[in-house]
Formats: C-alpha cells, sequence, structure tokens
C-alpha cells in the first residue's frame, strides 16, 4: 500500500512540475495568449489547483520540486529562465509564493470532510492573493533595497494590475472545474489502494 502512494505521489508531483514549466512559458506555444504584450502565464493557475488536488503537503513539495529544477538549470521559469538569478530577481517572490501557496491552498481543503464548490472558491480566491501579495512585496523590496531602484509600493501594485483580470478569471476557472478533479482523483488514488490491499 505505501510504494503504492508512493508511486502515485511521484508521479503527481511530476506532473504539477511539468505543467508548472508548461504554464510558465504557454505563450512560446500559443502566442495569442499574449494580450496588450503581456504574456498570460498559467503559473498561479497550476500552483492552486496543486494545492487543491494533492493537498498541503504534496502541493508544496511539487512547488519545492519545480523551484529546485528551475535554480538547477532546467529553462523552466518564465522566459524560458533558469537558475538562482530568476529567484533573486524583482519576479523571484512569485516562484517562492507558490510554495506557500499550494500549502496553505491544500490545508484549507483537506480541513473539509466533504469540499464543495464554496470551499474551491475561497482556497482557490486564497491562492491568488498570496501569490500576489508575496510577489508584489518582494518586487517592491528587489527593486528598491537590491537593484537601488525607486519604486513605490503602490506602483509595484499598479504594475500587477495589469495581471490581475486574467488571474481572476483563471481563479474562477479552477474553483469551477476543481470539483470533478478532486473528485475523480480522490476515486482513481482509492481504487489503486483496494488494488494493493487485493
Amino acid at each position: 500500500m505505501k510504494r503504492s502512494l508512493k508511486t502515485l505521489d511521484i508521479t503527481y508531483a511530476a506532473m504539477f512540475v511539468a505543467l508548472m514549466a508548461i504554464g510558465a512559458n504557454i505563450t512560446s506555444w500559443l502566442p495569442f495568449l499574449e494580450v496588450a504584450g503581456i504574456p498570460l502565464s498559467m503559473q498561479p493557475f497550476f500552483c492552486v489547483l496543486a494545492g487543491i488536488l494533492l493537498g498541503s503537503r504534496l502541493g508544496a513539495i511539487s512547488m519545492f520540486v519545480y523551484l529546485l529544477v528551475g535554480v538547477a538549470g532546467a529553462p523552466v521559469f518564465a522566459q524560458f529562465g533558469s537558475g538562482m538569478g530568476s529567484v533573486l530577481g524583482a519576479s523571484g517572490g512569485f516562484l517562492l509564493s507558490y510554495i506557500v501557496t499550494a500549502f496553505v491552498v491544500g490545508l484549507i481543503v483537506e480541513r473539509q470532510a466533504n469540499p464543495g464548490l464554496k470551499t474551491f472558491m475561497s482556497a482557490s480566491f486564497v491562492g491568488i492573493i498570496l501569490i500576489y501579495f508575496i510577489g508584489t512585496t518582494y518586487m517592491y523590496f528587489i527593486v528598491n533595497y537590491v537593484l537601488e531602484g525607486t519604486m513605490s509600493y503602490l506602483a509595484a501594485w499598479g504594475i500587477m494590475a495589469w495581471f490581475s483580470v486574467k488571474d481572476l478569471v483563471f481563479t474562477i476557472l479552477c474553483a469551477l472545474i476543481a470539483p470533478r478533479l478532486y473528485h475523480t482523483l480522490n476515486k482513481t488514488t482509492k481504487l489503486a489502494n483496494t488494488r494493493r490491499i487485493a
């Protein structure tokens, strides 16, 4: 039983590592998803979905592995970036926020015995708020205290306003599709466990 669970865990975590890499550079394959010169990254969507479907622990682990893969040199960050420089750059806070977000989102869902649309909607919005708060605050700090630039905290949020509409849409979409995916995944996991015990 433990062996089957471990195999499933690794498979699910690896799947979301791959989805995060695809989500970071989706406009490279689908350029029509770029609006007004702004690439529509799907990373927040996949991060929140990882927390919902994998739970707090495995969701956070999948995001941590994604970060490690990128830091190790694989071009999995936005614009096919990689290395520690991406984490220490102005947008590095978003990469770090994914770990925290997946954990918190998973925790919200786990606290409900039978989570429904309301739970998934709440978890999704908490997730996107966390991503924006951590990422924007980090960007403000890096620009002002590391890069020695000048940016007000309000200006930092003004920049993120360009991305907020698409992330709001993706957040609602995530919450709407989450119930079916969540319950299907649970059934699959239980079936695998039953077969293992048999």
